[in-house]
């Protein structure tokens, strides 16, 4: 019998001939996919059952509609605890949640799909003792522009009040051939119009104060979890409440979308966000990205194509893929006028739901070592204050004394915003060339990946000494600062009648100096105070005068302790007064 050598790589199907060899990463993928559909065998069950999704992947749909429910308004007194609502495109339908007393407004995202029928109904309920009808709306998305975020009010037919929503339709079917995919030289990307939002044209619409102009060609290296190894890959593009879906390009990791989209922008500071998912159900149902980078909008370069690293944030882990990327080209234009004025207003709210928050021990450890280095700061800080005032160095505090003699006697109450400016211009000034690079890629979560991915010699059991070292030496330095608020608040409060009586004499005092004598002339001489109280006695202890009198205020803890001190009565020499009396 002739037997055939086996190549590395590959493995024997038991059930099948003696020739017939399976590669071994076919069928590592094969068992995944099994796995993953037999942990999520409900959750998919439900997916393709209850939403009607298995039938919707067959057809062709027109488009996609993106619904946000965000909340209600004037609805009847009483009837906000229970509210929910129902929708309606089609054959397919969704129901919202129910809000509560805790929680008084949805923020909830809808997909739905849009065929012939183009009417939105909306239905709105109150579930109480009984299920009670409170009103519908119906909502013509063929009215309503592609590619844009429209936001409304909807007012209620046959009830009382209007619904909140958030509508979105992608204009373009839900899959697009590999064949009829465009080049990436057939797509053109615009340019916002510049003398649109020029600085001399302020007309009346002060909520959208630019435009950008964004081109997602396409991406490299990505990966999928399924078990064809390739993913039906698709980019939501989002910027504060705006987001729109490009098509789906199926079955590669290199697909090329080749689509432009304009967003108006409220808020120059904020970030447009992009990430690339994956259209399949097993990653739909577990909310997998293939990746998500976050651009700021002030960081853009006009008209520059570039690619772009994706990353995944959600995980301390590096994505899968082959360094998958997206090459983009973006463009911006804003009125200056108009966006300074728009940074005094509130900033614009996310609707949507935000991210669960995680417990992030490099982070926090990052925190407690800022605030740490805060606590030095100003100890430090201190102490060379101490350094000058006792002439230890007497060139130094000779220059010192002169210095603020100087300032003060040219100080006049128009120098304050520049005294403001000094810290600008010193980072200005002393920023290094490694900070300068460019904008375009520019990554906001750089420092925090830096911090998660950094590998020391350092065990863990030293980074729990570290770590409970940073923490008792921050309690230590937020115990001082409370200690001293508490001593305050009992100096107003009179604990110690005879130290508020001074405060409030030397305050007076303070008041008549100040009206008689110029402000500079008065803080000249305390300058002359403190540096020359160790020429005048040099065995003086140093020390802070205010600080000095407000140890002698007690705190709420001392305060207490002086309380207990005091002596109750006993019942028989209360009796023995009430008697007397």
């Amino acid at each position: 019998m002739w037997s055939l050598a086996i190549p590395d790589g590959l493995v024997m199907d038991p059930l099948a001939p003696t020739a017939l060899a399976v590669p071994s990463d076919f069928m590592d993928r094969i068992g995944s996919g099994l796995t993953i559909l037999r942990d999520h065998g409900k959750k998919v069950q439900k997916y393709v059952w209850k939403n009607r999704k298995f039938d919707i992947l067959k057809k062709s749909w027109k488009s996609m509609v993106n619904v946000v429910l965000i909340d209600a308004k004037d609805t009847p007194s009483g009837s906000a605890n229970g509210l929910y609502c129902k929708f309606r495109l089609g054959s397919e339908g969704h129901k919202s949640k129910q809000l509560s007393k805790s929680k008084l407004s949805w923020c909830e995202r809808f997909n739905l799909y849009l065929y012939d029928d183009s009417n939105l109904e909306i239905t709105v309920w109150h579930k109480g003792k009984q299920k009670t009808f409170m009103g519908r709306c119906v909502i013509d998305l063929s009215q309503l522009e592609k590619e844009k975020t429209h936001e409304l009010w909807q007012e209620l037919e046959c009830g009382q009040g209007s619904i909140h929503l958030l509508i979105t339709l992608s204009g373009t079917s839900r899959i697009m051939p590999l064949d009829n995919v465009p080049t990436t030289t057939a797509v053109q990307h615009a340019t916002p119009e510049g003398d649109k939002f020029s600085w001399y044209r302020l007309d009346n619409n002060w909520g959208e104060v630019g435009e950008l102009t964004v081109t997602v060609y396409g991406a490299e290296g990505l990966c999928a979890l399924g078990i064809s190894g390739k993913a039906d890959s698709y980019c939501v593009l989002e910027l504060d409440n705006s987001r729109i879906q490009t098509h789906t390009v199926p079955g590669t990791s290199d697909p090329m979308w080749n689509k432009s989209y304009t967003f108006p922008i409220n808020d120059v500071t904020s970030m447009l966000t992009i990430t690339v998912k994956d259209e399949s159900i097993i990653n739909t149902m577990k909310d997998e990205t293939l990746g998500k980078i976050s651009i700021p909008l002030l960081t853009i370069v006009n008209d520059e194509k570039a690619w772009f690293d994706l990353n995944n944030r959600s995980k301390k882990s590096a994505i899968k893929g082959n360094s998958p990327k997206i090459q983009l080209q973006m463009s911006i234009a804003w009125n200056p006028i108009k966006a300074s004025f728009r940074l005094l207003s509130p900033k614009t709210n996310k609707y949507t739901e935000p991210t669960p928050k995680t417990f992030n021990i490099p982070l926090i450890y990052s925190n407690l070592k800022f605030i740490k280095d805060i606590f030095y700061a100003v100890y430090y800080g201190n102490e060379h204050l101490k350094y000058l005032f006792e002439w230890e160095n007497r060139e130094k505090s000779a220059l010192a004394l002169s210095a603020w003699l100087l300032f003060w006697f040219f100080f006049r109450m128009w120098m304050t915003p520049l005294l403001v400016l000094i810290p600008f211009l010193y980072f200005w000034a002393t920023r290094s060339s490694a900070n300068l690079m460019p904008i375009s890629h520019f990554d906001e979560d750089s420092s925090e990946e830096d911090l998660d991915t950094t590998k020391d010699d350092k065990t863990i059991k030293t980074r729990l000494y570290e770590l409970q070292d940073l923490t008792f030496t921050i309690k230590d330095g937020i115990d001082y600062v409370v200690s001293l608020l508490q001593r305050v608040k009992n100096l107003f409060k009179f604990a110690v009648p005879y130290l508020s009586y001074l405060v409030m004499t030397v305050l007076f005092a303070a008041a008549i100096a100040f009206y008689i004598i110029p402000v500079n002339y008065i803080f000249m001489a305390i300058g002359i105070y403190k540096f020359m109280r160790k020429v005048l006695n040099p065995d003086r202890i140093p020390n802070n005068d205010i600080l000095d009198f407000v140890s002698r205020i007690p705190d709420d803890k001392m305060l207490k302790q002086w309380r207990e001190l005091r002596v109750p009565e006993t019942n028989f020499n209360r009796t023995y007064s009430a008697k007397k009396r």
